[in-house]
């Protein structure tokens, strides 16, 4: 039997399974939450219902973050976690839609070269020659940038808005292996 969350439906819902699987006990969720400790103790496998879904290992929105579209993920392996905590998530906004624009730079505060973004890039040293990203401007829809090329390596939730340093995105370095545009299937 799943814990329930009663807020407003929002169109979105999440379901988190403390084993691997979706065994054990469980929590359903339809609105953001910025402290899921008090309803389970790890996350092993998790349902999305509905929307795209930003995860956090930790409490207020902070440490890796995971981002999930509908679909079930038996295990934490699905969706690259680096462990079993998550601790706070919320619905990403801006994933419905048909524009997604984004303009990356390679110096901080929107210096240096530019390259202007609107799909998917599996490369962006192949693609764009870049090797460092260290500030973005995304003005139509949600990304995710990954650390590594090929959507891997940690990843990193870019809503609109300006973003002046790689560490206003929650990098640690300004290396921008992969992104892509977040759409819900």
């Amino acid at each position: 039997m799943c814990l329930i969350q009663s807020h407003h439906w929002t169109g979105t819902k999440i379901t988190f399974y403390e084993e691997k699987k979706f065994q054990g006990r469980c929590y359903n969720l339809s609105s953001d939450c910025p402290d899921l400790h008090t309803y389970f103790n790890r996350c092993n496998s998790i349902r999305v219902e509905s929307g795209v879904w930003v995860l956090y290992e930790k409490p207020n929105y902070k440490g890796f973050q995971y981002v999930l579209s509908p679909g079930e993920y038996a295990d934490n392996q699905q969706w690259m976690a680096f462990n079993d905590s998550v601790k706070s998530c919320r619905a990403v906004k801006n994933v419905y839609g048909s524009a997604w624009k984004l303009r990356l730079y390679e110096r901080p505060d929107f210096g240096g070269q530019m390259v202007e973004c609107s799909d998917d890039c599996p490369s962006v040293y192949d693609t764009y020659k870049l090797r460092e990203a260290y500030s973005c401007m995304v003005t139509d829809g949600a990304w995710v940038f990954y650390d590594l090329p090929n959507y891997r390596g940690h990843q990193f939730l870019l809503e609109r808005g300006e973003y002046r340093q790689h560490s206003d995105w929650g990098a640690s370095s300004p290396g921008v292996g992969s992104f892509r545009r977040i759409t819900e299937f």
